[in-house]
């Protein structure tokens, strides 16, 4: 008796991750998030990233620059309130930047 449990469990458990799923589209490729950057990305990315070393009192040292057609997001951490705002006009500011994503933090120094 256990044993004709144990094998409907095991054929229960086998059906359902053996079954795959596929979502209708509308035959348009989609974009994801790990879409690989392009020359003109690496370009956009390296501009924007020119532009915050050339603002003045800006410290880029920490701050880590993407860019995907156009939309650039600005991540890592800075050392005053200030500049977060700052980074974002600049950025904002660069020739082929359409959008700004900005996830700069306050730099808080050390572990902790």
């Amino acid at each position: 008796m256990n044993r004709k449990i144990l094998c409907a469990v095991l054929v229960g458990i086998a059906a359902i991750t053996a079954v795959p799923s596929y979502a209708q589209t509308d035959g348009t490729p989609a974009v994801t998030a790990s879409k690989k950057a392009t020359p003109a990305d690496r370009a956009l990315g390296k501009s924007v990233r020119r532009a915050l070393s050339k603002a003045p009192g800006f410290d880029v040292s920490g701050v880590f620059v993407r860019a995907r057609g156009g939309a650039v997001t600005l991540s890592g951490s800075v050392k005053s309130g200030a500049q977060i705002q700052q980074a974002q006009d600049v950025a904002q500011s660069v020739q082929g930047v359409q959008s700004v994503t900005n996830k700069l933090t306050l730099f808080h120094g050390g572990n902790g």
